[in-house]
């Protein structure tokens, strides 16, 4: 920990542009997911949505391949009510490292590993999950942020 976390700059699910120097002074969890509107994303997403109201000045974004009319679609049926960013080059996704070669039915393909990365106010990182549950996600940020 306490490398930087890498720069981004994308649109959001109305089509402003959210960048990580945007949340200077403050931390932000920003975690990647593999598409919006699955079972897994939704119970990532309004996991996070659920504990917004105790995680304090922590912000949260949230990254994915869908185009930013998907993102508002998803944000829209589920209420989220914070940032979810379209990577749909996913060069974002790369710079973290998550755009990995992965596995279903025996088929194999590029797509993003489910992780979070706590950014802190001076865009260092102080927590990284990889391979991280979908369910896990909210639980984990109430921890870093209870022992800090």
């Amino acid at each position: 920990m306490g490398e930087r976390a890498p720069a981004f700059s994308l649109p959001d699910q109305s089509g402003q542009t959210v960048s990580l120097a945007g949340f200077r002074g403050r931390r932000v969890l920003v975690y990647f997911y593999p598409k919006a509107d699955t079972p897994g994303c939704t119970t990532q997403a309004c996991g996070l949505r659920d504990v917004l109201g105790d995680v304090g000045g922590t912000a949260v974004v949230g990254i994915s391949p869908d185009p930013p009319e998907r993102q508002a679609a998803f944000d829209k049926k589920y209420t989220l009510g914070f940032p979810l960013l379209s990577d749909e080059d996913h060069s974002v996704a790369e710079a973290y490292g998550v755009w990995v070669e992965r596995s279903m039915y025996g088929r194999k393909f590029m797509g993003i590993e489910r992780s979070a990365f706590l950014v802190g106010p001076d865009g260092a990182l102080e927590q990284v999950w990889y391979k991280v549950a979908p369910a896990a996600t909210a639980s984990n940020l109430l921890k870093a942020l209870a022992a800090s």
